[in-house]
């Protein structure tokens, strides 16, 4: 790679050169990671022989042979994860989609809580997201939301979030404060690029124009700009309202229906359209990946994985990474954690 970038006519490719760049890093990643490892496994080494030395299993270089341990095992993990990252479109950005279940406003502000969550998550990581169309609830919350995540890796990561997502706590909306169940879906598919073939037949397109208004109505065009298009054959529909420009919004909805049909033809391929339709079941009780208890007692439980936390302030700030990491770690030892389907 190194060699290829040095040729003069490297970067008159410039797309070629950009991917090949990126390659490029990612191998460097790799052996960084490597690299790290070993040097805390020879610390660990040294200050083992240390404390032998030493003979006090309380000395100074014990403690410091458990500390390297503990970072070697912490650099062996990252590199397990990014070992389990290696998918084909895993570093590709991503396409997340949210909607409420049944349950009414209640389940329309889960909704939009977990919305809040997954933009908390891509701002602490250094992602751009972009909101694409918002869809504001009656009374509270959002009917559905769609957004887009810019940045290395987002796919890989946010397909660990696909499936039904179980909030539990005292409602806000219930004047009798009784406790209520919500649930909200969360559909992910990799931002595939443009040099990736999806042949969308025009025909099979209809685009509708619309008056895009921001949340709670406000912000109202006064101008058609907002585009809804409907994939006739296979009845997708994807909507963007973000943008003032309608030529802006249509690129973008294209953009998101390239990806919905991309994804659905690799199922196919796969042979695996039994468990993509497994996955868009009822978001009703006894089908979620993750339960967010509030009351009684305070617990994030990923069904999946085991994991339990009890900090669920922090998750819902966004801090979900130990539950993306324990799914993706679990299906690579085949511990069944399952799929993270769209």
């Amino acid at each position: 790679m190194l060699a290829q970038s040095s040729k003069p006519d490297f970067w008159d490719r410039p797309e070629a050169a950009q991917a090949a760049s990126k390659e490029q890093d990612q191998i460097n990643e790799q052996l960084g990671l490597r690299r790290q490892l070993g040097e805390l496994l020879d610390e660990t080494a040294l200050f083992l022989a240390m404390a032998e030395e030493e003979g006090a299993e309380d000395s100074e270089a014990a403690h410091e042979a458990a500390k390297t341990l503990a970072q070697a095992r912490a650099a062996l993990q990252a590199q397990e994860l990014r070992i389990m990252l290696g998918g084909e479109y895993d570093r590709l950005g991503a396409i997340m989609s949210i909607h409420p279940g049944a349950g009414g406003v209640e389940a329309q502000d889960w909704a939009e809580t977990l919305l809040r969550l997954y933009l908390r998550w891509t701002e602490r990581h250094g992602y751009r997201a972009e909101v694409v169309d918002f869809q504001a609830g009656e009374g509270a919350g959002i009917k559905s939301a769609t957004l887009t995540i810019e940045g290395d890796y987002a796919y890989g990561y946010l397909k660990a979030e696909a499936g039904i997502h179980r909030l539990v706590r005292i409602s806000p909306f219930d004047a009798n404060a009784r406790r209520h169940t919500s649930f909200a879906s969360v559909f992910v598919y990799p931002a595939i690029d443009e040099k990736i073939e999806v042949t969308i037949n025009p025909v099979d397109l209809r685009v509708d124009t619309f008056r895009a208004s921001g949340a709670g109505g406000q912000h109202v065009n006064k101008t058609d700009s907002a585009v809804r298009i409907t994939h006739l054959p296979t009845g997708i529909v994807v909507t963007c309202q973000n943008e003032r420009s309608q030529h802006k919004n249509r690129a973008t909805a294209m953009k998101i229906l390239r990806a919905r049909l991309f994804e659905l033809e690799q199922r196919k391929q796969q042979e695996k359209l039994e468990e993509f339709s497994r996955a868009k079941k009822e978001i009703a009780w006894g089908s979620q990946i993750r339960s967010y208890v509030l009351t009684p007692y305070r617990m994030v439980k990923d069904h999946r994985s085991g994991l339990e936390v009890g900090n669920t302030d922090a998750v819902l700030d966004g801090e979900i990474d130990q539950f993306i990491e324990a799914y993706l770690l679990g299906v690579r030892r085949g511990d069944g954690a399952g799929r993270a389907g769209a």
